[in-house]
């Protein structure tokens, strides 16, 4: 897009391109999402930026109205596979909080330079920028729906001080954490009694565009395995329900299914959101949660490309017609979706049984944790399972959200007995790779880039197995 298609997008409030860049008002200080309801400022007054580390670089603060900071994340993330691609889905998943510049080029095989001048030719902001605008939205969300003190959530949000984090949020919301939290509903009480033990943190995890949350339940109660997975409730106001091992801790996460979004008056899906509550044990692990979640119901595509191309091919166009905005899931935790695309359900109960480690709280059917690569490889070392977690174990193959996709095929298929088409379940959800197919299954190249969306459209209709 150029600048001008950008500016056309910000005066229609074109919601289909939130979080996918930003746009910031030189005589206000303030940066906004496409579909901010605030009146269309001039065009010579509007600069455009592609993330809102970007836009806070450059001075600018978030707006009240639209909270930019809350906005999808951009769909490029999920497809790319290059440096930027990866980089940006590891710092989602908090990987330069927990390891530092550092560390993130390490996994990325690079330079911290190159990395540096990678992200900022690219994104107008470097992995600390980056990280820090991050940073900062989870400090709201905490501040304004948890009745955590301030000192706790500064270092619950990754900030080194409470005197960087008290810096960072009068720099992003020109307000002080105290003002935040007074700004929230009612003074922020019915937030924070939301927040109590039995509710955990609500939090609204959006998405643009349609969204068929109907197929992404259906999969999850089909393939749930129990003690770390439940869907309760009736089709279409159902909740899924499981538990996470994090980098600091444990959580149990409760997402409910939203029936599909209406369309607006002029014809288009406005997006929305679905609502979620974390129970956490430690909150400095709130931002890699909500990456989790976001891959696993697959909340930053942009359904409007996918539908876009599939709609026009003959077969797949009554299908897309009839299912907008379906999604092609991803995983909450890439080493058990592995494993668990080896052995199937049942098996995988068998695991959580025998080697799961057991919550300290159970919480209804809720009771464990899927048990780590390293303790199945020593519990039952032999045949393809042994091998698979053991190359997990060790990092010979890696799977998490920076992993290179065609580096982790090849290393699945040289493990012994490992199929092409488990590695292929593996690719499209473990490594959330959006144009995937089955070995087996002849596929047209008309619907690159989104295979793996094409294949979830004939699943959901019954077309294949």
């Amino acid at each position: 897009m150029d600048e001008d298609t950008r500016y056309e997008a910000v005066r229609s409030r074109d919601a289909r391109f939130d979080g996918e860049f930003f746009f910031a008002v030189r005589t206000t200080g303030i940066y906004c999402r496409p579909s901010c309801p605030a009146v269309t400022p001039r065009r010579h007054n509007v600069r455009f930026f592609p993330t809102a580390a970007a836009a806070q670089g450059s001075g600018f603060r978030a707006c009240r109205r639209c909270r930019p900071d809350a906005a999808p994340g951009s769909a490029d993330w999920n497809v790319r596979a290059d440096v930027v691609g990866r980089a940006m889905r590891l710092i989602g998943d908090g990987v330069v909080d927990r390891e530092g510049v550092a560390g993130l080029a390490t996994r990325l095989g690079y330079s911290a330079r190159q990395v540096q001048r990678q992200l900022t030719a690219e994104l107008g902001a470097g992995p600390v920028a980056l990280a820090r605008a991050q940073r900062a939205h989870t400090a709201r969300v905490l501040v304004q729906t948890t009745d955590l003190p301030i000192t706790e959530i500064a270092f619950a949000s990754g900030f080194a001080s409470v005197r960087q984090f008290n810096d960072t949020v009068r720099e992003v919301y020109a307000s002080t954490p105290t003002e935040l939290r007074a700004a929230a509903p009612d003074g922020g009480r019915a937030g924070r009694r939301a927040a109590a033990p039995s509710a955990g943190i609500p939090l609204r995890l959006a998405h643009r565009g349609p969204y068929r949350s109907v197929a992404v339940f259906d999969l999850l109660a089909d393939q749930a395995v129990p003690g770390v997975e439940e869907v309760s409730g009736e089709r279409g106001r159902r909740t899924y329900r499981r538990t996470l091992r994090l980098p600091h801790g444990t959580g149990i996460v409760a997402v409910d299914e939203r029936p599909g979004t209406a369309k607006s008056a002029s014809g288009a899906h406005p997006g929305g959101w679905l609502d979620a509550r974390l129970h956490l044990t430690d909150p400095r692990d709130l931002t890699t949660a909500v990456g989790r979640l976001r891959r696993l119901f697959d909340l930053d595509a942009d359904p409007y490309a996918v539908d876009e191309r599939l709609g026009a091919d003959e077969r797949l166009a009554p299908l897309v017609a009839e299912r907008p905005g379906l999604r092609s899931p991803g995983a909450a935790d890439a080493e058990e979706l592995a494993v668990r695309a080896l052995v199937g359900t049942a098996e995988a109960e068998r695991l959580v049984r025998r080697y799961g480690k057991a919550l300290d709280a159970p919480c209804g059917s809720l009771t464990h944790l899927f048990p780590e690569p390293a303790v199945l490889a020593e519990a039952e070392p032999h045949g393809t399972l042994g091998a698979l977690t053991a190359a997990l174990a060790d990092g010979t193959l890696r799977l998490d959200p920076g992993a290179d996709r065609d580096d982790a095929e090849a290393a699945l298929l040289a493990l012994p007995g490992m199929d092409p088409g488990t590695v292929a379940v593996i690719r499209t959800r473990a490594l959330g790779d959006p144009d995937v197919a089955p070995p087996d299954l002849d596929v047209p190249d008309s619907w690159r880039p989104w295979r793996s969306y094409a294949l979830q459209h004939l699943r959901t209709a019954g077309e294949l197995d």
